[in-house]
């Protein structure tokens, strides 16, 4: 891992001190869930360590904020975790630790859908743009910065009700696809869509699945991704505050109809977006 240079060392140590009272996500120890883990601020010889901790899932970072006398480290759960035993590493000052936890199961349902076919079955000059499109979205969703969000807590992007999409195995014209990796909320086509915390855009464009499609880093590896807009009003490089505009609803890509799908990532895997929801902002910024 790259150290960061001392000045951007002090302020992300500055950042994380300012976010020790930051609301969390509710916890739940399932596939797409978010599991929080207490880490004690010493080393191995009992001194008091002041740098955070280094703790990596699956090979991958995870987020590490201050908490109480100690830190929490934030895990997402990817989708396909298969339930039982699992575990983070964590390297800190002279400590090299294994935290252990428990992945329970989780039944989520099925959901069928009807779509043009040349979205299901791909034509050789469709699946050649996916295979294009799939290392610009990866790369995308894993970005990681080292300043932290303020919060765990995020306010709903457009009003309606949340669908329980997510989790629900697709079934796409009676062919089973990978499980919904996000949030179905359906509006008016035109309805704004807004951030729901600070952030930075790192990536705009249309997607053959995604439609039209706005990808914002959080920070310390919380990416949230917004599909199927009627527009996009930010570019790669924006800074948005919470409530700012990121584009409208709409339904392009492979959509069945106006909706939004909002997609919440920590450490790479999609976690459940309702276990981050937080009463949403007065009025969106037009």
């Amino acid at each position: 891992m790259k150290v960061p240079p001392r000045p951007a060392l002090a302020l992300a140590l500055a950042l994380l001190a300012g976010a020790a009272q930051a609301d969390l996500p509710r916890e739940s120890a399932v596939p797409g869930g978010v599991v929080l883990i207490d880490i004690a601020k010493t080393t191995t010889t009992g001194t008091a360590a002041e740098a955070p901790p280094a703790v990596t899932f699956d090979g991958k970072r995870v987020m590490v904020l201050p908490r109480g006398t100690g830190w929490v480290a934030v895990v997402g759960i990817p989708l396909a975790q298969a339930p039982g035993p699992a575990s983070v590493e964590l390297r800190q000052g002279d400590r090299r630790e294994t935290r252990a936890f428990t992945v329970a199961d989780k039944a989520y349902r099925t959901q069928k859908l009807t779509v043009a076919p040349k979205q299901v079955d791909l034509s050789p000059e469709d699946a050649a743009r996916v295979a294009r499109e799939t290392p610009v979205l990866r790369k995308a969703m894993d970005s990681f910065s080292e300043a932290p969000p303020a919060t765990l807590r995020l306010e709903q992007p457009v009003p309606g009700s949340p669908s329980d999409s997510f989790g629900a195995r697709r079934v796409f014209n009676g062919q089973s696809r990978n499980p919904h990796s996000g949030m179905d909320i359906a509006a008016p086509t035109g309805t704004p869509i807004v951030a729901p915390l600070p952030g930075r855009v790192v990536e705009t464009g249309d997607f053959f699945f995604n439609g039209n499609t706005v990808i914002v880093d959080h920070g310390q590896g919380l990416v949230t991704l917004y599909c199927h807009l009627s527009r996009i009003d930010v570019k790669p490089g924006d800074a948005v505050e919470t409530g700012d505009l990121l584009g409208a609803v709409g339904s392009t890509g492979r959509s069945t109809g106006p909706h939004l799908h909002w997609g919440v990532s920590l450490n790479r895997a999609y976690v459940d977006p309702a276990l981050f929801l937080w009463p949403p902002s007065a009025s969106p910024k037009r």
